[in-house]
């Protein structure tokens, strides 16, 4: 869900602002500020480069044990995301001496939070905080205030936990003052056809992102972009007879190979091909692949 975080703030941040009449530019900029500060929170993952650094990973469940030390803890609690809100906003109001200082106390405070719990934790709440500061000041370049930065890092900071309830462990939503006894959304018994609803979800949310960013900022109708070739995805069901059986703690294989199917999109001729009719082609052809594969697995092997 990295990528579904930022695309579903994105899409509704920019839709809600386009129904009230912001102009497709204007609307554009601010979801994507608000896909940025959703996207935040899994800067920790960043911790594991540490361990590649210093040789502790050796393969890919070694970089996520790794990196599961510390993911989802700070930067996905809702406690600390309301503070950094606040605090991001309070420096974007800077010119005011005193709603500076409330912003740099605020940060601060996120930033000893993580100081207290470890080095570790502490790494990732810099990069946090950092990043944060980052994305204001994106926002300051693109001519937007205070309340801006309030609503969109609020959104972003706040609803991205909730995005983490369909897999891997639990957010620690009331980092640090606290936690809740929540249990992982199981959408189905059967560990696969959980991975595909999961797997669908993300697309769902890539092809809502992919709408309001075609409809704001192109005169293009998405069906008319979507070409013939994508049909190449219903392909991909044999693969249910030929890779392992995805699950949540085994899904690599399949992810990888279902992506790669987006290739499709690319044409044989060497010119570029215009970017919205590669992308929805390739997200048709993906959608199709998950679709029949999962029908495939249904049928014959659930």
């Amino acid at each position: 869900m990295i990528v579904g975080h930022g695309l579903l703030a994105f899409a509704i941040v920019a839709s809600v602002a386009a129904y009230y009449g912001w102009a497709d530019d204007r609307a554009l900029a601010i979801g994507v500020i608000a896909g940025l500060f959703a996207t935040l929170p899994d800067v920790d993952v960043l911790y594991a480069v540490t361990g590649l650094v210093s040789a502790e990973i050796s393969g890919t469940d070694s970089f996520w044990d790794v990196t599961n030390e510390v993911h989802r803890g700070i930067t996905h609690s809702v406690v600390i995301g309301l503070i950094s809100a606040v605090g991001f906003a309070a420096w974007r109001g800077r010119t005011n001496r005193v709603v500076g200082a409330i912003g740099v106390v605020l940060l601060a405070v996120v930033v000893g939070v993580g100081l207290g719990s470890g080095p570790g934790v502490g790494a990732v709440a810099v990069a946090f905080v950092l990043g944060g500061l980052a994305i204001v000041e994106l926002v300051r370049y693109w001519s937007f205030g205070t309340l801006a930065v309030l609503a969109t890092a609020g959104f972003g900071l706040m609803s991205h936990p909730f995005g983490d309830v369909f897999t891997g462990s639990m957010p620690a939503f009331l980092y640090p003052i606290g936690s809740l006894s929540l249990e992982r959304v199981t959408l189905h018994a059967d560990p696969t056809v959980h991975l595909l609803g999961t797997f669908l979800i993300e697309i769902g949310i890539v092809w809502a992102a992919l709408l309001v960013a075609v409809n704001l900022g192109t005169e293009t109708r998405v069906r008319e972009s979507i070409r013939p070739r994508a049909a190449l995805g219903v392909g991909y069901a044999a693969a249910a007879l030929f890779i392992p059986t995805p699950t949540l703690d085994a899904a690599i294989p399949f992810v990888l190979s279902s992506l790669a199917v987006g290739t499709v999109a690319v044409p044989l001729r060497l010119d570029w091909p215009d970017p919205v009719v590669a992308m929805t082609t390739a997200l048709t052809a993906i959608t199709l692949a998950i679709v029949t594969y999962g029908s495939v697995y249904w049928v014959f092997l659930a």
